[in-house]
């Protein structure tokens, strides 16, 4: 073993486990570092706190004088939780999390000073934007942006710093965010569903989308992890051969969890409590050394939030455990990657789960309604729906047996299907009263016997209905939700829309009862959304080519997957409900194209690094060896050392066609680099990485992985899979 990997084994070996005791009550915890309502009523006058829910629930603006209450209330609840500083919160196209911290301290002469946060100070900021992603919409030299206060999302405090949610927006107004586009979505999915409720109960005032992530992950041991470059440097391992034992006994999966995770778990998890993210199910996954962590559906601007924070928060407790977090899609070949399954459903202020069956036929319409229009929704928009979930490293996982195929398809259920096929046989037009009767006691009215445990699972689709909810299994495991919630929540938004022009079209036009036009409209989206149902194994090389019949898109890679993102449909889309103009849109296109092309180039120098600078050096010491063993067994044996040097002369040829081939291969895969680098085109740049650069990457690590089967242990300068994988 050699000298890094004997001391990082030996460090990881040598820790006790690091035993934290289990809160009995969480629920005291819960929400003690947020500025939430228990909170604002102990802070703040009765007027600010109801121009808080004003903004929330409808979206009215503060005032500053308002503003200043609240700031006032704010900072002294801050101070008494031990606050010192404050930041705005927000989500840049980075992928991750940013913060400026600035003190309540303020001087005010005579050597004096004050702790202060003023109203504009909780409003509004401006932060350089100078080094954020951008995508063209301000020019190099203009480094103004602004966050504003998102008052829907409660303030926060982690360690000292109050840390206030805010939107991202440049000079001229355009977002620079996630967050911003996922609340335009929030507020069109509210208005078009609205509408659309009003058909069944007129008193429906507000629908909010609410969502419940999911999060899988790898914890490795610190010490061990540190010693690879590759997952110091890219967050997953780029070369090393599978170990003998995997995952093959699935004897991890809900298995006990090891005391050390355990204690991880519970450490996280009181953190979690103290932020008000509602963290409930832990459990190990399929993968050695993989969990997952399941919340408490939330509202799904807030649930974005939380899951964008505790990402972070999971780095920083796993420091204190001696662990890294990794959060890569496929960060081992051979086992399971992670994924962040999205469930989301609707639900109105009465309290209806609008995707939940009811116990009346005039509920279970309803239901059909919203059900049928989800469906609808991703028929339309299914290759955009693929776009939000495409990134670098997400393209590892998808399709490979373990996750979701690229191919976007809806499972219902059997049960679900049945009713459909009821539903289609609708007569066009006005219906008779005995179709009426059999349709509502017959099909409508029986929902409420399909049971959650009656609709299974299919770990195989991309988007499945789930009982009471529709689960988007693609999402990747480091993916900020809010990319794939901006897109369904405006693709169901716009669905919503059109439905009710066609329902109220039925209804003035020809003269239609409003159930008969419901129904009518309903049966047409049936017929059309057969193509997007699929109950079957999704891992099958016939349902590829099922698909393809369908006219489904199979868009495998990244740059193939975004290029709907600037398409005709998708900006009118967005630009009819106000989610993204042009602008915006175009700029994030060219934004996830260039982390794309980012992403393979920095994998592409670090495996020419350890393939040039590690593997082949140590090959090359390993032949030596091999040769002076050789060179002795001649000196005793003469003409006949052939004989019993047989194996080490093989060795050495094998040893010196690999380090010939991955020579060869990293020259090439440099010089492509270099030439692809010099392309201006963005999308032929991205092409030539992902199809001429990224293929190399695997026939590099064949020719490694081969050579760690040959070379001596303790010479071989990688930490092994089987001690990444199973160091508990």
């Amino acid at each position: 073993m050699s000298t890094l990997r004997f001391h990082a084994v030996k460090e990881s070996l040598s820790r006790k486990p690091i035993y934290i005791e289990e809160n009995s009550r969480r629920s005291e915890l819960f929400g003690s570092n947020v500025f939430n309502h228990a909170a604002m009523r102990q802070y703040l006058t009765k007027d600010a706190l109801e121009s808080i829910n004003e903004a929330i629930d409808k979206g009215s603006k503060i005032n500053r004088l308002t503003a200043d209450h609240i700031s006032t209330g704010m900072k002294e609840w801050a101070i008494s939780k031990g606050a010192t500083h404050y930041t705005h919160w927000f989500q840049p196209l980075t992928g991750a999390t940013a913060e400026k911290h600035d003190a309540f301290f303020e001087t005010i002469g005579d050597g004096l000073a004050i702790e202060k946060f003023a109203g504009n100070q909780l409003v509004q900021q401006e932060p350089d934007a100078s080094s954020f992603p951008h995508g063209g919409i301000r020019n190099t030299f203009e480094a103004r942006g602004y966050t504003a206060w998102d008052p829907s999302s409660p303030a926060f405090i982690y360690g000292t710093t109050l840390c206030i949610p805010t939107v991202f927006v440049s000079y001229t107004g355009e977002a620079l965010d996630y967050k911003t586009p996922l609340l335009r979505a929030l507020h069109s999915v509210d208005k078009a569903a609205v509408s659309v409720c009003k058909y069944f109960d007129k008193n429906v005032r507000k629908v909010s989308a609410s969502l419940g992530w999911e999060q899988e992950y790898f914890l490795i041991d610190n010490a061990l992890a540190t010693s690879r470059p590759d997952i110091v440097l890219t967050g997953r391992t780029l070369l090393g051969h599978s170990p003998a034992k995997g995952q093959q006994l699935d004897d991890h999966y809900f298995g006990t969890i090891p005391a050390r995770a355990m204690a991880y778990m519970r450490d996280l998890e009181n953190e979690c409590m103290l932020l008000g993210i509602p963290v409930k199910t832990r459990h190990n996954e399929v993968a050695p050394n993989q969990f997952e962590l399941a919340p408490i559906y939330e509202e799904a601007n807030l649930a974005v939030d939380h899951n964008s924070l505790l990402m972070d928060v999971m780095q920083k407790v796993a420091k204190r455990h001696d662990f890294k977090v990794l959060m890569h899609e496929k960060p081992f070949t051979g086992v399971n990657g992670s994924g962040k399954h999205n469930n989301w459903s609707l639900s109105t202020d009465k309290g209806v789960n609008l995707l939940s069956p009811g116990k009346t036929p005039m509920s279970n319409l309803q239901f059909l309604t919203f059900f049928i229009n989800t469906i609808k929704a991703v028929q339309t928009y299914e290759e955009l729906l693929r776009a939000a979930i495409a990134s670098a490293s997400n393209d590892h996982r998808l399709g490979a047996n373990e996750a979701p195929p690229a191919i976007i398809s809806v499972f219902i259920g059997q049960q679900l299907t049945k009713v459909l096929e009821e539903l289609e046989t609708v007569t066009k037009g006005k219906l008779s009263p005995k179709e009426k009767t059999d349709l509502k006691l017959n099909v409508v009215g029986k929902i409420p016997e399909i049971l959650l445990d009656n609709t299974d699972r299919n770990r195989t689709s991309p988007f499945a209905f789930t009982g009471n909810k529709f689960e988007f299994r693609a999402v990747g495991s480091k993916a900020n939700c809010a990319n794939p919630m901006t897109v369904l929540n405006s693709i169901v938004a716009k669905q919503l829309i059109d439905f009710k022009t066609e329902v109220d079209l039925l209804i003035d036009e020809k003269s239609m009862k409003k159930d008969d036009a419901i129904f009518n409209v309903l049966r047409e989206y049936i017929k059309t959304c057969k193509a997007i149902l699929f109950e079957g194994n999704g891992y099958s090389e016939d349902w590829e080519k099922e698909a393809k019949k369908r006219g489904l898109s199979n868009n495998k890679t990244t740059p193939e997957a975004l290029k709907v993102k600037i398409s005709k449909d998708t900006l009118a889309l967005f630009g009819s409900l106000g989610v993204m103009n042009r602008v915006e849109a175009e700029a994030r296109y060219e934004i996830e194209m260039e982390e794309y092309i980012l992403h393979i180039q920095i994998e592409s120098r670090v495996i020419g690094d350890i393939a040039r600078n590690h593997i082949v050096p140590t090959a090359v010491r390993y032949q030596n060896i091999l040769i002076e063993n050789v060179t002795g067994l001649k000196t005793i044996y003469g003409d006949k050392f052939k004989n019993y040097a047989k194996e080490q002369l093989s060795l050495i040829e094998q040893i010196s066609q690999h380090i010939e081939n991955i020579n060869s291969l990293v020259t090439r895969m440099t010089d492509e680099r270099k030439s692809f680098n010099k392309q201006i085109d963005l999308a032929a740049k991205a092409n030539g990485y992902c199809n001429k650069i990224r293929p190399l990457f695997e026939d590099i690590r064949y020719h490694c992985d081969k050579l760690e089967l040959m070379i001596d242990d303790e010479l071989w300068p990688l930490t092994k899979y089987r001690e990444l994988l199973f160091t508990k």
